[in-house]
């Protein structure tokens, strides 16, 4: 029979307080290693590279064809399908089939295989002193070329929506969950800043069947991310004192809790949930005072929020978000998470030229200021940026519904890229055929980016395992060597 006194205190920490702040359950890394009898990772298992990650994520699937990884051969066949062209033809290849996991029956679902080549719906040109190709929708980010590093050859498997939560956990719509990478980086790190999550979210997630890219799943509720509001007066609106308690009525409150709790604690001395509890109360007191701090841009200079975009009504937004981030990770956060654009925003499967054109000028300034307040507050030696989407865009047109301007999924080859401690810089990695069709090589699938960000924090993503939980081999992805520094 469960112990009634037990039971009260377990719903209490799942009460209002115990939701928003479930990820502040273990505030201590080298602490959670001690309690679980080393089963949870040292803060790290090797000398890092990097303190923080900013990972910023574009969901509905940017073409990177008309971002990162220009194709003239586009505009040198358009019109011609696939088979008419010198090259081969790509829906032949085995790695159509090797790289494609449909939800519908095959013959059901024609994405990604359009025959119609599609030319390119904006400019190009070489950039900065490396002279990497980047489109004219990039003016702003341009100049940052020389600090970045592109992955022109990631693959994944699914080809519809639910691949922005496979983007961040490694899993297909059809396989079971897992924890994503941000729950991983938690679980496997210390904290540098008690005061604050270890991993904050801005702007997701993108909405309620996207939890799982947020989400820690089997490793805890505690290693979940945090979404934080960018509302100095309320950025943690589940944590908000009731209307009318006063700070000290508060504060009596907790230290009730705490005294319950470790009465509790005393008959129960293994249970591990309960002594994290305990600590968690007290980082929740904390927060309250260290998170509305953090996103106080009253703070920043003019010619800051300049650079971010926030006096610009199309870059507020993505600004404001890209802000906090470098503010947080400035305080410590070790995992910050940011949707810069809504849900599916950049799914262009008609008028793609308008879509895109809106959508960059919305946060290639934003991007550009982050990368640039980075470096010269000397945080890019310490932060690694990630820049991403669930996918790419066909190299054919689209025809379904008659449609003539747009791009369907595809998730056979595209771009990300990555900035900041321990990569190279003005660098290409990997490549797509001549029409951004396949990831060419073994080319590198969600996994790999996962485990290149996490060893870049120290942590050897093949070792980030809990007991009697096996993680398979497509969980551990394979470091990106060849673009560390």
């Amino acid at each position: 029979m469960t112990n009634p006194r037990r039971a009260f205190l377990s719903d209490l920490g799942m009460g209002v307080t115990g939701m928003a702040l479930g990820a502040m359950l273990a505030d201590d890394g080298v602490v959670r290693a001690a309690e679980s009898g080393g089963s949870v990772p040292a803060p790290t298992q090797f000398a890092p590279r990097a303190k923080s990650v900013i990972w910023i994520f574009l969901s509905g699937g940017y073409s990177h064809m008309e971002t990162f990884d220009p194709k003239p051969a586009l505009n040198k066949y358009a019109g011609m399908t696939f088979d008419k062209t010198p090259f081969d033809n790509p829906v032949n290849s085995p790695l159509h089939k090797k790289r494609f996991r449909s939800v519908p029956s095959e013959e059901i679902n024609v994405r990604d295989v359009y025959p119609t080549i599609f030319p390119m719906q904006v400019g190009w040109k070489k950039r900065g002193s490396c002279g990497i190709e980047m489109t004219d929708w990039w003016p702003h980010l341009s100049k940052c070329v020389d600090d970045l590093c592109f992955v022109r050859n990631m693959w994944t498997t699914d080809n519809d929506h639910a691949a922005e939560n496979q983007f961040h956990t490694g899993r297909h719509k059809l396989d079971e969950s897992q924890p994503s990478v941000g729950a991983w980086a938690h679980y496997g790190l210390g904290t540098l800043n008690e005061n604050l999550p270890k991993f904050v979210v801005l702007g997701g997630p993108t909405r309620s069947d996207t939890r799982e890219s947020i989400d820690s799943l089997y490793l805890g509720q505690q290693y979940a991310g945090i979404p934080i509001a960018l509302d100095p007066k309320n950025p943690l609106p589940f944590a908000q004192r009731a209307a009318g308690q006063t700070l000290e009525l508060q504060r009596a409150e907790y230290d009730a809790i705490h005294q319950l709790n470790a009465l509790t604690a005393v008959e129960y001395p293994e249970d591990q949930a309960l002594q994290a509890r305990i600590r968690s109360y007290e980082l929740a007191f904390r927060m309250q005072a260290a998170v509305p701090e953090a996103v106080d841009f009253s703070q920043e200079s003019a010619a800051t929020q300049e650079m971010y975009g926030l006096n610009q009504e199309a870059t507020k937004v993505a600004g404001q978000r890209l802000l906090a981030a470098r503010r947080m990770v400035e305080r410590g956060v070790r995992f910050v998470q940011v949707f810069p654009s809504a849900y599916g925003s950049w799914d262009s499967h008609q008028q793609l030229k308008d879509n895109h054109t809106r959508l960059c000028a919305n946060v290639d300034l934003p991007v550009a200021g982050l990368i640039q307040d980075l470096k010269q507050r000397g945080l890019l030696d310490d932060v690694v940026v990630v820049f991403g989407t669930e996918f790419g865009r066909t190299p054919g047109l689209e025809l379904r519904g008659g449609g003539n301007t747009g791009r369907d999924h595809h998730p056979n080859g595209f771009t990300v890229w990555m900035a900041g401690a321990g990569l190279k810089k003005g660098y290409v990695h990997g490549a797509t055929d001549e029409l951004g069709y396949h990831a060419l090589g073994d080319g590198h699938y969600v996994t790999d980016l996962h485990a290149t960000a996490l060893h870049l924090l120290g942590l050897n993503n093949r070792t980030l395992e809990i007991p009697g939980r096996k993680r398979l081999e497509i969980d551990h992805g394979r470091v990106i060597d060849d673009i560390l520094a």
